[in-house]
């Protein structure tokens, strides 16, 4: 746990932590939370940040569009080597995903994915409920729309954990956020990962208090479980 850091300094920590380990560097698991900032992804486009006001924002090397970190929200940067763990950059997304699923679970709180839209969602309705979503990920069919994706639908979601991730030379960095309990203002000021009108929703606004230690603690153990080889 590195507490609450700047996101800048983290970020080269990652990149130089990335440049410099070996084939037998061991893998690391940062858990951190930041002060507000906005980070854009490398092919991010600049009309989804609306008005950033005081929030500074970070031009990062990640994949995704804009995304807001900010107290509250726990922050995970999974460094794995890939080629040693034996599975390959979808995989390690699924098993991200599916550690904070398990870990929104622990909460009493159901996680969903949305077909080509990374991240976990909640059911804004029924945060709890385990009714399977339309738009979930499915396997194509042979109908002439194999490899085709839907434009996500968002109505009646909320998205509450967001993922872009950097690999160089099979390893990864950057990861994951999870809001627990945010101001979530700051989200009204861009286009959550590059939608317009998406709702962004932390564990508090729908009706699971905890505290930021408790998910770090319970997020971190579903991680290393995951992600192991």
């Amino acid at each position: 746990m590195l507490g609450r850091v700047d996101y800048v300094p983290t970020l080269e920590a990652m990149r130089r932590f990335t440049e410099l380990r070996a084939g037998d560097t061991p893998d690391e698991l940062w858990i951190c939370e930041h002060p507000a900032v906005y980070t854009q992804g490398f092919a991010g486009k600049n009309t989804h940040i609306l008005a950033p006001g005081s929030i500074p924002v970070v031009e990062t090397n990640r994949g995704g569009q804009v995304t807001y970190h900010g107290p509250g929200q726990v922050v995970a940067y999974p460094l794995i080597d890939l080629q040693r763990a034996g599975y390959y950059v979808k995989e390690f997304v699924f098993r991200m995903e599916d550690a904070v699923i398990r870990t929104l679970g622990h909460f009493g709180l159901t996680g969903h994915r949305v077909d080509g839209a990374p991240g976990i969602y909640v059911r804004l309705d029924d945060p709890g409920g385990h009714a399977q979503l339309a738009q979930r990920p499915q396997r194509r069919g042979d109908d002439g729309d194999r490899g085709r994706r839907p434009e996500p639908v968002f109505t009646g979601l909320g998205k509450i954990a967001a993922l872009g991730i950097k690999v160089a030379r099979h390893c990864t960095y950057h990861g994951l956020a999870l809001n627990v309990a945010m101001d979530l203002e700051p989200y009204s000021r861009i286009n959550p990962c590059g939608y317009a009108g998406l709702q962004t929703v932390d564990m508090a606004s729908v009706g699971v208090h905890c505290s930021w230690d408790e998910v770090a603690a319970v997020l971190g153990r579903q991680l290393a479980r995951r992600l192991a080889p």
